[in-house]
């Protein structure tokens, strides 16, 4: 797997321009998700030289609960994934490929890594319809939601650009127009220090989550 070191100015100029329209497309579920990118190498892993904080967000988990991310991910390996469960395409597809690799793991560090998947559409995804979504994928899998104002500047922060859900004027399909990223926390320094595209496979993740969860470079 190809690898690629980003300064952190550059890297957030292009991570701000990765949209993906989930929900834009026609019947067809095959069509393509619409993309705009200012780096398309097909790369899986993008090393940073400087790591992202760790976003300074308290929401609402499956359970209807307070969720704090730093204090609850704190020296953990964590997976950060902004998206929406009404997604036809790239939000499933990168979470079930998530879960695939995880199950490669050893127990030990399947009990070590965290997943959040943190809500672009919290006007449809409740906590109750984002335990159900999660449990079809991987229950251990840690489903937040809250005000969208909050949410969006928390994924800002990583260079992460959401944009408030809306009804296509030509298809009448409700769309979410989100970055599709996954960003990597170390478990020694609580940094973002990897970011993963939408074209990153369930190989990618399988060859690359041992080192995640030592915090080492992929």
């Amino acid at each position: 797997m190809r690898k690629k070191t980003f300064a952190a100015a550059a890297l957030l100029a292009a991570a701000t321009l990765t949209l993906s329209a989930c929900g834009s497309g026609d019947n067809d579920a095959k069509s393509p998700v619409t993309v705009v990118s200012g780096d398309t190498s097909n790369k899986a892993a993008t090393i940073l030289d400087t790591p992202f904080e760790k976003p300074d967000l308290v929401l609402t988990d499956t359970q209807g609960k307070k969720y704090d991310l730093r204090a609850e991910t704190k020296g953990r390996p964590t997976l950060i994934y902004f998206g929406y469960t009404h997604c036809p395409d790239v939000c499933p597809l990168t979470m079930n490929n998530l879960a695939v690799a995880k199950k490669a793991l050893s127990k030990a560090d399947q009990a070590k890594l965290r997943v959040v998947f943190v809500t672009t559409d919290p006007a449809r995804d409740t906590p109750s319809e984002l335990g159900k979504w999660l449990k079809g994928i991987d229950p251990s899998f840690v489903g937040l939601t809250g005000d969208f104002a909050t949410i969006q500047a928390g994924a800002r922060t990583l260079g992460i650009s959401i944009e408030p859900t809306h009804k296509d004027k030509k298809t009448g399909k409700v769309v979410s127009v989100h970055g599709t990223q996954v960003i990597a926390f170390s478990p020694k320094t609580d940094g973002g220090y990897v970011l993963y595209g939408e074209e990153a496979t369930v190989d990618d993740y399988t060859k690359d989550l041992p080192k995640l969860i030592k915090g080492e470079n992929p």
